[in-house]
């Protein structure tokens, strides 16, 4: 269902049916030496993400559970006592309905449930997603698209710049760990991509973003911001752009990915 509205530059928000799906590892490829890929095969019937950041729920057992499809009561999934599994939010990289599969990236950064899982991924290897649930589609409406995120927003922010049409404006400011962890992407858009790197510096401690989007000549015109990644980050870079800046709150989405000094936490987004 779509939330009708008669401004043409609101984000339209989209519900969609929750299906688990059970899909196995057919492959696995670093495409940085911190960023991993996994392809996906398995029932992909009805799967939908019209919106660069969607994300799907991707559920990783204890080692001694078996991955298994748990039935789905009114209050979502339902595992049994001690099986239980950790939950994490990934953005639907690539896929393919008719085809039967899916791509999902994964940053290799610690040693939290996701990351374990992704680290030792191989054929054969089973994982349970559910979602997407909804979809905030933001139109192709607006004058330029500002995007700024680390690692963890790569594969969003990548979706987004392959997405748009030719002409479009976007400028992109990412942080990453050194030049070895930068992406290229094909697009039609008119792409000014920064990468910015901590040079060894952990996540999160540094102001490497926001000190670039404080330096940036904005563009001219109505601009949509999305700004993904650690959370204090997310929201400073915010505060920024609609304090200081004057974007419209309306147009600005911030995620917090993940929190500073909390393992392998993510926030909805």
């Amino acid at each position: 269902m779509t939330t009708e509205t008669s401004d043409p530059r609101a984000p339209q928000r989209v519900r969609h049916e929750t299906k688990l799906r059970l899909l196995t590892v057919t492959a696995v490829t670093d495409i940085t030496p911190l960023m991993r890929r996994v392809h996906l095969t398995g029932d992909m019937e009805g799967f939908v993400s019209p919106s660069h950041a969607d994300h799907i729920k991707a559920f990783f057992f204890p080692a001694s559970v078996t991955p298994l499809l748990p039935p789905v009561g009114p209050n979502g999934a339902e595992f049994a006592p001690g099986t239980r599994p950790e939950m994490r939010d990934y953005t639907p990289r690539f896929w393919n309905v008719a085809e039967g599969w899916i791509e999902l990236d994964f940053v290799l950064h610690g040693d939290g449930p996701a990351s374990s899982w992704a680290a030792s991924a191989e054929p054969g290897k089973t994982l349970v997603i559910g979602g997407p649930r909804g979809s905030v589609v933001v139109p192709m409406t607006f004058d330029w698209y500002l995007l700024v995120g680390d690692e963890t927003a790569l594969p969003a922010i990548g979706r987004r710049i392959e997405e748009l049409p030719k002409g479009a404006r976007v400028v992109a400011v990412v942080e990453v760990d050194s030049p070895a962890e930068e992406q290229k992407f094909e697009t039609r858009a008119d792409l000014d991509l920064i990468y910015l790197h901590r040079n060894g510096a952990p996540a999160g401690t540094t102001s490497l973003l926001l000190d670039q989007v404080k330096a940036l000549d904005l563009l001219e015109g109505d601009a949509y911001a999305y700004v993904a990644g650690e959370s204090s980050m997310s929201k400073s870079v915010r505060q920024y752009l609609t304090e200081t800046r004057g974007f419209n709150p309306e147009w600005v989405k911030a995620a917090g990915y993940w929190l500073l000094g909390t393992a392998d936490a993510h926030e909805p987004h």
